[in-house]
């Protein structure tokens, strides 16, 4: 019987291109981990302390309950969808897309509510909106 010769080759894998990812892949999570510390901000609002500012006679007035439900100019609206809102706005504005929008909401308004109204008044062409406040007790 006749054997071949067994020749020992050895297969050599190169890491260094392994360790050049492992070490880009090291530099990239640290230098993205550290932008996430930004986004963390500490947001303090500011109060309203002005004065009272005169009503005007021709205002739309939108009141916002702790609910989410909306009045408009004191008769509740039948549920919360901006379709039903933007009726009722259409309605009572007719034209005049230059009346003073104001809405005043509960301090425990869903915020979702609050922005539903601002969109639909935004939608709408409505340009002078204001939110009411009350002055902070002291």
């Amino acid at each position: 019987m006749n054997f071949r010769d067994y020749t020992d080759t050895s297969v050599d894998v190169n890491l260094t291109p392994l360790i050049d990812v492992v070490f880009l892949l090291l530099i990239f999570f640290m230098v993205s981990t550290s932008f996430t510390k930004e986004t963390h901000l500490k947001i303090d609002l500011p109060e309203a302390v002005a004065e009272k500012a005169q009503t005007v006679e021709n205002t739309i007035e939108l009141v916002v309950n702790s609910d989410g439900n909306y009045a408009l100019n004191g008769q509740e609206l039948v549920d919360t969808k901006p379709a039903t809102l933007k009726r009722a706005l259409g309605e009572f504005a007719a034209d005049n897309r230059d009346i003073p929008f104001m809405i005043t909401a509960d301090a425990n308004t869903p915020h979702q509510a609050v922005v539903t109204a601002m969109d639909v008044a935004g939608q709408m062409g409505f340009v002078h909106l204001k939110i009411a406040t009350q002055r902070p007790s002291q």
